[in-house]
C-alpha cells in the first residue's frame, strides 16, 4: 500500500476557500476522538468534522465545529424502523450549511 496525499488542506486553502467543508474522522478509541476531530479543525481550518467510533459508527456520531459538539444517536425504535444514522447526519449538516450560507451573505 502507498500513502496518498491529504487533500483537505489544498481544498480549504486553494480550491474552495469559501466553501462549507466537512471531513470525517473514524477512530477505534473513544477517548481520543474529540481531540483528534478538534485538531483536524484547527489544522485544516474547515467547518465541520463528523466523528465516530468504529464499533458504534452505524448508530452514533458527534458533529464537531469550532464552537460545538452535537451527538446524534439512533434510538432502538429508529433502528427497528430501519432508519440509518446518515439520515440524521444529512439533516444536521443541511441546516448547518444553510446557516453558513446566510452568515456569509
Amino acid at each position: 500500500m502507498k500513502m496518498v496525499p491529504k487533500m483537505l488542506s489544498p481544498l480549504v486553502k486553494d480550491w474552495a476557500p469559501k466553501a462549507f467543508i466537512i471531513s470525517f474522522k473514524l477512530e477505534t478509541d473513544p477517548s481520543i476522538i474529540i481531540d483528534r476531530a478538534r485538531n483536524a479543525l484547527e489544522v485544516y481550518r474547515h467547518q465541520v468534522v463528523v466523528a465516530n467510533i468504529l464499533d458504534s459508527r452505524r448508530s452514533s456520531v458527534v458533529i464537531i465545529t469550532k464552537d460545538s459538539e452535537t451527538k446524534l444517536l439512533l434510538s432502538e425504535e429508529e433502528v427497528e424502523k430501519g432508519i440509518e444514522i446518515e439520515e440524521k447526519i444529512v439533516d444536521d449538516l443541511q441546516s448547518r450549511h444553510t446557516a453558513f450560507i446566510h452568515d456569509k451573505n
